[in-house]
């Protein structure tokens, strides 16, 4: 199933995308699509709807982030062996954490708004992982039923914060904006292998992004595994895998995002984002 969140930002309701494309309206089955309606038995219960009986909703609404009241939003560093040359990096020999603030979760056609003392914004396409139930020190070949679905994200990032004003990431990773998430969120059962999908990110329509789950250092399952030996994951959860190479941190000479222009990414059988940048306001 594809699942996502509809309407006005504060205000979203859950919906479900059909065969053809419609979104459906499912707020009369779930009252969101949240930690507590994506465990393996509620997903059953919606799959087992026809959606052709659930009311249509209008094509032109706002599409919210496709998971709500998420408690944690976990990101893995330079987990892409050609991200991390780019980048002038070493491969890590462990995952690299880092947390983003759940505050700078967004739609995934909202407005991206450019912080007031930014000057290095960059973008980064990633696949993310929904959890849909709670782990604790598990293992590799438990993690796959931990995972409610799958997700694109973008981690917008502000480099200068990131890596010129001391202490860790999360600053550079955290202001309003920064994470939009969906436009769907992805059953795990729709997905034949996650570890075999193609990403890519647009600016202005010139392609600077393009990779494939393949080529990641750690994979999904390693991650899940490893990130709950350090801290309970629990459902709604997501975790940010990591961006293949062509982020403008690494071009020669380095290149960034300005007011007024405007990404477009995707990730195969995930949806896309569109997004356009804004001044701080």
């Amino acid at each position: 199933m594809k699942l996502l969140r509809f309407g006005d930002a504060g205000h979203e309701r859950p919906g479900l995308l059909d065969a053809t494309g419609v979104i459906r309206d499912l707020s009369g089955v779930v009252a969101d699509i949240t930690g507590l309606t994506i465990n393996d038995a509620s997903l059953a219960r919606v799959a087992s709807i026809d959606p052709l009986s659930l009311p249509t909703v209008d094509a032109a609404v706002r599409i919210g982030p496709c998971v709500g009241a998420v408690s944690k939003f976990i990101c893995v560093g330079l987990n892409y062996a050609d991200h991390a040359a780019e980048s002038n990096l070493p491969i890590p020999q462990e995952p690299i954490l880092f947390q983003k603030a759940v505050s700078a979760i967004c739609g995934p056609n909202d407005e991206v708004i450019r912080p007031k003392t930014a000057t290095k914004m960059d973008w980064e396409v990633e696949l993310g992982i929904v959890i849909g139930k709670r782990a604790r020190n598990i293992t590799k070949d438990e993690a796959e039923a931990h995972i409610a679905g799958y997700c694109v994200v973008n981690d917008v990032s502000e480099r200068a914060y990131q890596a010129e004003r001391g202490g860790q990431w999360t600053k550079g990773k955290s202001a309003d904006t920064f994470g939009p998430i969906g436009p769907w969120l992805v059953t795990r059962d729709e997905i034949a292998d996650i570890h075999s999908l193609a990403l890519f990110l647009d600016v202005d329509g010139i392609r600077r992004q393009k990779g494939n789950t393949a080529t990641m250092i750690f994979s999904v399952y390693h991650l899940i595994a490893y990130i709950s030996e350090f801290m309970t994951l629990e459902p709604g959860d997501i975790i940010a895998t990591g961006t293949p190479p062509g982020v403008g941190m690494g071009m020669k000479p380095p290149v960034y995002l300005e007011a007024g222009q405007t990404m477009h990414l995707g990730i195969a059988g995930l949806g896309e984002q569109r997004q356009t940048v804004v001044a701080y306001r």
